[in-house]
């Protein structure tokens, strides 16, 4: 059977046609235009997200030439918008999982964070969707709901109102216990319970859909990080994977009962299949791919394809150390306000020292959100899987196991999201019995080992931490 597999991600939508036994038969691909609005917004056209949906899943299945009998959706997570029930009618833009506006709500509840953090297993955070559905309420509109995007783009697909465990788990409103929206968490937000959509597994079924032709039912559903963790078969407890996109997000699988985090990342659920709820440690890097793009808006790379070019040019970025926080830095600082930082520039520092610091610094942060994994879980990783466009980076990826001091295996697809909640929908459809056997099998396209030694990495990375901080406190 054929699974059409949909990723509606931050800068594109990207859609498979896959199937169990021969892989991807086609893919189709429509890029989307976040766009920063100032005092930190960062906004996104619903119409556009959905038309870039409908788009993107109708060539991909012209292009394959074939039916399928299910369908996966992927989505942001954290990104909000208002709209009216009735109609689907949009009644805001959507707030990008990266706006930043709703600090000021964070900052108001902050005695209150303590307790959020240990129902919720977030911290007290702009990132999150409860925060930002606050902050449409009182700068936006009063009227319709207030949901995650997936919400609304199933409730057009289906007529559904439902979001998946793992999405809910990124709003700062669900009990991470009982998997279930909290009273508690729900009135700090100034939210009620009784207008959220109904919690439903990541591998059932949610309703039918006739956009894309026939009557095909929606099986699939998680949010994008998950997703791509499931994918790449972190079935177990202490197996990790990070995701290089516009953001960095590393994940690591913690089993059947959750973690609350004592170093700084995310407890939150990985999948819900049945009644079986397994659960993730999250740490991310809100600037990767956005600070590639960066480079190339200020001119220092002209292509994303000089990324290696220029900073394998150099044997090292001669003590420029960069701290990529042009959105604030998550995991494990928390510092919504911090900015990014170039440090120690020299006459001497040449473009080409730039963008590896920029590379550097991104590893770094990586690595130290794998520290605070092996500190939650009381053992060590083993290795971390990687996929995302920055994954094709040869330089970033030895980086990073240098840092890690750990290897590092590439995905072989740049499209672990839609590959994983495409295996979601084969287990809600009944194709497959088990997650192993709906993920199967893969390969790396590429292992990395380090190639210096745990000095040199320990030394680099005490002063990456050393700029970090200093920025947080600016």
């Amino acid at each position: 059977m054929n699974v059409l597999a949909i990723d509606q991600g931050t800068s594109a939508t990207k859609a498979l046609v896959v199937s169990g036994e021969r892989g991807v038969l086609a893919e189709a691909e429509v890029p989307v235009h976040p766009a920063a609005v100032g005092d930190g917004g960062v906004e996104q056209d619903p119409e556009e997200l959905w038309t870039s949906l409908l788009t993107a899943g109708r060539h991909a299945l012209a292009r394959a030439g074939e039916p399928v009998g299910a369908i996966g959706l992927a989505n942001q997570g954290e990104t909000v918008l208002a709209w009216e029930p009735a109609t689907g009618r949009p009644l805001s833009t959507a707030l990008s999982w990266q706006d930043r506006r709703a600090a000021a709500v964070c900052e108001r509840l902050r005695d209150r964070a303590e307790r959020l953090e240990y129902v919720t297993g977030l911290p007290l955070d702009p990132y999150f969707a409860a925060p930002k559905i606050a902050w449409l309420r009182e700068h936006v509109t009063s009227r319709g709901v207030v949901t995650t995007s997936d919400t609304w783009l199933l409730h057009r697909l289906t007529g559904a109102f439902v979001t998946d465990a793992a999405t809910a788990s990124r709003t700062l409103l669900l009990d991470l216990d009982r998997v279930g929206w909290s009273a508690e968490a729900c009135d700090a937000f100034g939210v009620d319970p009784a207008v959220l959509p109904a919690i439903v597994g990541c591998a059932e079924r949610v309703g039918e859909t006739a956009a894309f032709g026939g009557c095909v039912p929606v099986t699939g559903l998680a949010v994008d990080q998950q997703a791509a963790l499931f994918a790449e078969a972190c079935l177990a407890v202490g197996e990790a994977k990070c995701t290089y996109g516009t953001g960095a997000f590393l994940l690591a699988t913690v089993g059947a009962t959750p973690r609350r985090s004592h170093a700084g990342l995310v407890g939150c659920v990985a999948w819900r299949l049945g009644a079986e709820t397994t659960y993730c440690l999250d740490g991310q890097v809100y600037t990767v791919g956005a600070a590639v793009s960066w480079m190339q808006r200020i001119g220092l790379l002209e292509d994303a394809g000089d990324l290696d070019r220029l900073a394998g040019a150099v044997a090292s970025a001669e003590g420029v150390v960069f701290v990529p926080a042009l959105a604030g830095l998550a995991a494990p600082f928390w510092r919504p306000a911090a900015r990014g930082a170039f440090v120690g520039l020299a006459l001497a520092s040449e473009r080409a020292h730039l963008v590896r610091a920029v590379i550097d610094g991104i590893a770094a942060q990586v690595a130290w959100l794998a520290r605070a994994v092996v500190a939650d879980l009381g053992q060590p990783l083993a290795r971390l899987r990687a996929d995302g466009g920055l994954s094709r980076s040869r330089v970033l990826m030895q980086t990073q196991a240098d840092l890690l001091q750990l290897p590092v295996e590439v995905y072989p697809s740049p499209h672990a999201t839609a590959l994983g909640v495409a295996a979601l929908a084969r287990l809600g459809v009944g194709e497959a019995r088990t997650a192993a056997e709906a993920v199967g099998g893969w390969s790396p396209a590429a292992t990395y080992e380090p190639r210096i030694g745990p000095a040199d990495a320990e030394e680099r990375l005490a002063r990456w931490r050393r700029a970090a901080e200093a920025a947080a406190a600016l």
